[in-house]
């Protein structure tokens, strides 16, 4: 059985489609965890203070999100395929030369 975590900064958010927590009910965790790993990474006090949320926060979002890749790669996926599916993916809501990935 999967290890089971109690985080004291993430939570669900209601009425939400993302099945993955929140950073003070309004900040996905995937988003923070992006933030500390993307092309421009900043460290988590950068985050912190940018999304004026705590440090402690920042840690617990990478660390969920670290535990829950799976459930992230799967709502990115979905996220894509409804985007796709409405025609988010072409030009005028993407750029003209967008290339999708396969």
């Amino acid at each position: 059985m999967a290890e089971q975590i109690q985080y004291k900064h993430l939570l669900p958010k209601r009425g939400s489609t993302y099945r993955q927590l929140y950073v003070a009910g309004r900040i996905r965790a995937e988003v923070i965890y992006r933030e500390t790993v993307g092309t421009e990474p900043l460290a988590p006090a950068e985050v912190a203070r940018e999304y004026n949320i705590s440090v402690e926060a920042v840690h617990e979002a990478i660390d969920y999100c670290i535990r829950n890749k799976e459930l992230l790669d799967a709502e990115r996926a979905e996220e894509t395929a409804r985007d796709k599916a409405a025609g988010r993916d072409r030009w005028p809501y993407a750029p003209k030369d967008f290339q999708p990935d396969a």
